[in-house]
């Protein structure tokens, strides 16, 4: 509904990134676990991987079935 939708999808793109493109933003909300060395990220992965080589989660059992159709 704007006069020019392309300027003003540009300005929106680019506040955007201005406001939440950046690791702070996710770091305010709890959503950053660790920040580590791009260098160490193979040893960060493998024993991230292998601490959930073992990982078994029960399902909850469900209380309603798929009703056929």
């Amino acid at each position: 509904e704007a006069a020019d939708p392309e300027a003003m999808r540009a300005r929106m793109v680019k506040e955007y990134k201005a406001e939440l493109m950046h690791p702070y933003y996710a770091a305010e909300r709890g959503l950053v676990d660790d920040v580590i060395d791009p260098a160490e990220t193979r040893e960060v992965l493998i024993a991230s991987l292998s601490m959930l080589r073992t990982k078994h989660a029960d399902l909850p059992s469900r209380k309603h079935g798929n009703p056929p159709q």
